[in-house]
């Protein structure tokens, strides 16, 4: 009989090795290959702690480093492509301790336990396009199904025609499925919006746990290419760069505090528009690193690096993504994982 902590491991083996993608490389995480690390500051806002007594939201200034990311684990660049894309951060506190912050352009995630993500990775493993007529694509959305867009100029095999069929018969995989097959490409890493998706718990000055969600929102707005235009292959990692040596650019952190009746174990479910949010602060993008390798590729995050007066919900594919997380790492022969001694 495996134990709990067995069974995870053995899960999130077989969910690394099916997220690589056919055109990916065992060099590079299976997904979010490509990115671009990038150096900030974090400044909680006045109210911050009140609500979580973190250290990263005392109110003094906390260095941070960023890495922004296609989603598709590719090793080709597609910046152009209608992709998710990620933002991972690390905070860096008082005596070499640190905390994690893994964040999308999604808002929900795919399936809500780890064996239907599972799944969900086999189903929408990439596969060779097959076009799509008119008439096929007006009968989908006749069938309130969302129609296979026309592949780019070069693209062979198709991300979404797996995931859509999924969603077809999955239906809390809808949200994430047809979010990330229309959400289209950003005119630069900081003109998007990211969330963490899963809940967690934190705990406020007077000793109030709360389960809540986090987003960074971009001050500069969000910003999509024209979808009418030809995709450009590479630009977002040469944008970044111009645009941070012209000055900085600032996120908002921004905490969701659920209510009873939220779903606090299901990423696959929305929280109502009107629930409280609370600003926890600011984070400026100073510069981008300028060693690459330490900054982006062989840096490991993951969620699970929490401090006190943060913890992890019941979310079990939170729970799984520990286990993945550290595989990936020591699979691409990043820098140890949090977790790499046990």
């Amino acid at each position: 009989m495996l134990t709990a902590a067995e069974d995870d491991s053995r899960l999130a083996e077989k969910l690394v090795e099916a997220l690589y993608r056919p055109d990916g490389s065992r060099a590079l995480r299976p997904v979010h290959a490509l990115g671009i690390g990038a150096t900030g500051t974090f400044v909680a806002s006045r109210i911050a702690s009140d609500f979580c007594v973190a250290e990263h939201f005392s109110g003094e200034p906390i260095t941070t480093t960023v890495r922004f990311s296609n989603g598709s684990g590719c090793a080709t660049a597609h910046d152009g492509w209608s992709d998710v894309r990620g933002m991972a951060t690390r905070f860096h506190l008082a005596d070499a301790a640190a905390t994690d912050l893994v964040a999308m352009t999604l808002p929900e995630f795919f399936t809500a336990t780890p064996e239907a993500f599972l799944d969900f990775a086999a189903a929408a493993r990439p596969a060779p396009y097959k076009g799509e007529s008119v008439w096929r694509k007006l009968r989908a959305l006749l069938r309130l199904e969302l129609p296979l867009r026309n592949p780019y100029p070069g693209e062979t095999i198709s991300p979404d025609s797996g995931a859509i069929a999924f969603a077809d018969v999955h239906p809390n995989a809808r949200l994430a499925v047809f979010g990330a097959a229309a959400i289209g490409a950003p005119l630069s890493y900081v003109r998007a919006s990211y969330h963490a998706v899963h809940t967690f718990v934190v705990t406020g000055k007077d000793g109030t746990r709360r389960h809540v969600r986090f987003s960074w929102q971009p001050i500069a707005g969000v910003a999509n290419t024209n979808k009418s235009e030809t995709p450009v292959d590479s630009y977002l990692l040469a944008e970044l760069r111009t645009r941070l040596e012209k000055g900085s650019d600032r996120f908002s952190l921004v905490m969701t505090i659920g209510e009873t009746g939220d779903a606090f174990d299901d990423p696959t479910r929305p929280w109502p528009p009107h629930r409280v949010r609370i600003v926890m602060g600011t984070m400026t993008i100073e510069a981008v690193a300028d060693d690459q390798a330490e900054a982006s590729e062989r840096l490991s995050f993951n969620p699970w690096l929490l401090v006190h007066g943060m913890e992890a919900s019941d979310d079990p594919v939170l729970r799984v993504r520990k286990e993945a997380y550290k595989i990936s790492s020591a699979r691409r022969g990043g820098a140890p994982c949090p977790f790499a001694g046990g």
